[in-house]
């Protein structure tokens, strides 16, 4: 959205930055949202919590509501769900990828240690390969050493 004086709209930089644009505004029918300014059809927060407040408050119909603010039925319950759990602060849009090192677990980094301490003159970017061979895992040799780096900080500190 482009404001009048010709710059982008600072609202909208933020909602994208916080993870909280909705992608499709075009998509919010409800007459709360095209009635006035104080609702934004921008903020998906915004649009999910009215969407549960409509249902549990107001007592409209799921399907109605969902519909009405752009969402499935099965939306609605995980954005009813993630309120419950977490207050609106569970309708914030999780980080996009992976939630940290998923593919070299306790168990390779030890085996990885138990190398290491075996051969003093292997470095933790030789055990790519060996690690691919008998764990089936590919991993980039500088992640092995992050890794090895925090499983070692991990269990000196538990010592």
């Amino acid at each position: 959205m482009v404001r009048r004086h010709g710059g982008p709209d600072p609202k909208e930089a933020a909602l994208a930055e916080a993870r909280c644009l909705n992608p499709h505004p075009e998509q919010v029918t409800d007459a709360e949202f095209l009635a006035g300014d104080f609702f934004d059809a921008r903020d998906a927060v915004q649009v999910k919590y009215e969407m549960v407040r409509k249902v549990k408050a107001a007592g409209a119909p799921v399907t109605e509501a969902a519909a009405a603010f752009g969402y499935s039925r099965p939306a609605y319950y995980a954005a009813a769900a993630a309120l419950e759990a977490s207050g609106l602060e569970g309708l914030v849009p999780a980080r996009p990828g992976p939630r940290g090192a998923h593919k070299l677990t306790d168990e390779i980094c030890a085996w990885a240690g138990q190398q290491l301490a075996a051969d003093p003159a292997l470095r933790p970017a030789q055990l790519a390969g060996p690690i691919e061979q008998a764990f089936g895992v590919r991993a980039h040799p500088r992640s092995i050493e992050r890794a090895l780096a925090r499983h070692r900080e991990r269990h000196s500190k538990s010592r």
